[in-house]
């Protein structure tokens, strides 16, 4: 009689441990399953974006080459808008992801990540991109601070701890300018702490990103310059 309630209490413990095993596998399926997605649409999005700048540059070359009407830019997923200027160029003026404006793009070669750039940080729009958060704008003079999740998966600014001084982050604009930024600080702060946010860079171009730190109670926080 006690060797089979003995065998029952394994049994239930065993039950329980399949149970929070499969739980966790579900969880952290969901989790990178989430993330190829996130990573898809991005980079479909990124590599139309590029074409539309490529084909924008190189028709601006042609006008003002032969100075003649702009030929039509044709868009093949409705996201981007072109922008006639008055000397008759092309150039990008309004792209959108997933609703909200688009203002360029961030590439840091070491974590292997490459997004579109929003003008804004709302809840929803740091759920699927990065977002401008101040700053005088993306490849201005000044600092301009990026924002970003620090998720479990790796997603957006999920693998900034691995950043280090001298690691390399590539800004592209809407004018197709890219900026080759280097990591010159890394560091961790409170919530609280705008400093790096306002800070005077004397004339230089330099970038900041934010994120949380893996216990969120922090920001870690990646200084660069051009």
């Amino acid at each position: 009689m006690f060797n089979s309630k003995y065998s029952n209490v394994l049994t239930v413990i065993l039950i329980i441990v399949i149970i929070a095993i499969l739980g966790l596998i579900g969880f952290l399926g969901y989790d990178f399953y989430r993330k190829y997605y996130i990573d898809k649409d991005a980079e479909d999005f990124i590599s139309q974006y590029e074409e539309q700048i490529k084909n924008t540059v190189n028709q601006n070359v042609i006008n003002n080459e032969s100075n003649n009407s702009v030929s039509t830019i044709i868009d093949p997923v409705g996201e981007l808008e072109t922008n006639t200027n008055s000397n008759g160029s092309n150039s990008i003026k309004v792209p959108t992801y997933k609703g909200y404006n688009v203002l360029g793009t961030i590439e840091i070669p070491k974590t292997g990540i490459k997004y579109p750039i929003l003008d804004k940080v709302t809840p929803k729009s740091i759920q699927v991109a990065v977002a401008y958060y101040y700053g005088p704008g993306l490849n201005k003079v000044g600092n301009t601070t990026i924002v970003g999740h620090n998720y479990r998966n790796g997603a957006f600014f999920g693998k900034n701890k691995q950043l280090a001084v001298g690691d390399i982050i590539y800004i592209t604009d809407n004018t197709g300018k890219k900026v080759k930024y280097t990591i010159y600080k890394t560091y961790k702060t409170t919530e609280t702490d705008a400093e790096y946010i306002t800070r005077d860079t004397n004339g230089a171009r330099e970038i900041s990103l934010s994120t949380c730190t893996d216990d969120s109670k922090g920001r870690l926080i990646i200084l660069a310059k051009e």
